[in-house]
C-alpha cells in the first residue's frame, strides 16, 4: 500500500487503491480447475450460498455474516478479482440502463450538499454523480475491497475507505447528505436498523437520506397481464429478472413501513415513490 491522506484531521485515513494486490478468490479460477467451473456453474442454476473469503484478505474477520452471501446469483458475491468487475457492466446492462438515471436523481437530491457520503458505494457510480453535481466534498464506504478498487481506478478523485455501513469511521455529523443505493434489501432487519441508525449519527441535523432500491410491483405484482398493461414488455422482463436473483433479504425490506421506520430513527419521510424497477425514498434528520 502506498501513502495514506487525510481530507481533516478526524476523517479515516484515505489509502490509495488502484494498485492494491488483492488475493484471488476461487471464481478465479474458474478456467483453470475444474472445481471451480463447477461451482461455478453451480451457484449460476441453483442460487447463492456462503461466500469463502482468501485467508489473506485484510479485513476479513470483521465482515458479518450477512455480508457472506452470494447475492444475485453471483458466484463468491463481491468477493473476487474476475467477476467483481464483470458484475458491475452486467448490471448496468440487466437494468435497461435505467441505474443511470436514477443515480442522476440521487445527486440532484444533494446538489445544494457541501459533505455527502455514500455507503455501499461498490463500484463508486453513485458517489461519481453525486461530486459531478458539484459536491466537493464526497466520500464512499464499502467492505469490498474488490469493489473499490474498481472505484479508485475509475474515479480517482473520490475518498474511498473501507468499513461496514453500520459502523463507519466518522465523527458526529460529519456529513449533510447520505446516499445508499440497492443498499438496505440487501440486509436483514437488524442491520437495515443499525445503518440506519448510523446514517443519522454521522449526519447534521436537518440532513438528508437518499434511497434507491428494487420496488415492490416487480416482486408482488403476480399478474402478468397487469405488468404488461402498466409497462409493457418491461414490466414483464423485470418481474422475471427479480424471480431469477437470489436475494436472501429482500422480504424483509419489502416488509417495512417506512415511515414508521424513520420516525423510529429520528427521521421524517420527504418522499417514498415507486415506479418499476425503482423505489426513491428520501428522509430528512431531525
Amino acid at each position: 500500500m502506498v501513502s495514506a491522506v487525510r481530507a481533516r484531521p478526524q476523517d479515516p485515513a484515505v489509502v490509495a487503491l488502484t494498485d492494491l494486490e488483492l488475493p484471488r478468490a476461487w471464481p478465479d479460477y474458474v478456467f483453470r480447475r475444474v472445481g471451480a467451473s463447477f461451482r461455478f456453474l453451480r451457484t449460476l442454476l441453483l442460487g447463492g450460498r456462503s461466500v469463502e473469503l482468501p485467508p489473506e484478505l485484510e479485513g476479513r474477520e470483521e465482515l458479518p455474516e450477512y455480508l457472506l452471501r452470494e447475492f444475485h446469483r453471483m458466484p463468491n458475491g463481491y468477493y473476487s478479482q474476475t467477476l467483481a468487475n464483470g458484475y458491475e457492466r452486467g448490471f448496468e446492462r440487466a437494468m435497461l440502463g435505467k441505474v443511470a438515471a436514477v443515480r442522476t436523481w440521487m445527486a440532484r437530491q444533494l446538489r445544494e450538499c457541501h459533505a455527502v457520503l455514500d455507503i455501499g458505494c461498490g463500484s463508486g457510480k453513485v458517489a461519481g454523480a453525486v461530486a459531478a453535481a458539484g459536491v466537493p466534498d464526497v466520500w464512499g464506504i464499502d467492505a469490498s475491497l474488490y469493489q473499490l478498487k474498481i472505484a479508485a481506478r475509475a474515479m480517482p478523485t473520490l475518498q474511498l475507505v473501507q468499513g461496514l455501513a453500520e459502523r463507519t469511521p466518522f465523527s458526529d455529523g460529519r456529513f449533510d447528505g447520505v446516499t445508499a443505493c440497492f443498499l438496505f434489501h440487501e440486509l436483514p432487519t437488524e442491520a437495515q436498523d443499525a445503518v440506519l441508525g448510523e446514517m443519522r449519527r454521522v449526519l447534521r441535523p436537518g440532513g438528508r437520506v437518499v434511497i434507491a432500491e428494487p420496488s415492490v410491483e416487480q416482486m408482488h405484482n403476480r399478474s402478468f397481464i397487469s405488468l404488461w398493461r402498466r409497462h409493457g414488455w418491461r414490466g414483464i422482463y423485470f418481474r422475471l429478472l427479480a424471480l431469477m436473483v437470489t436475494e436472501p433479504y429482500l422480504e424483509q425490506w419489502h416488509g417495512r413501513d417506512i415511515p414508521a421506520w424513520a420516525a423510529a430513527h429520528g427521521f421524517v419521510v420527504e418522499m417514498d415513490e415507486s415506479d418499476l424497477p425503482f423505489r426513491r425514498i428520501v428522509l430528512r434528520r431531525l
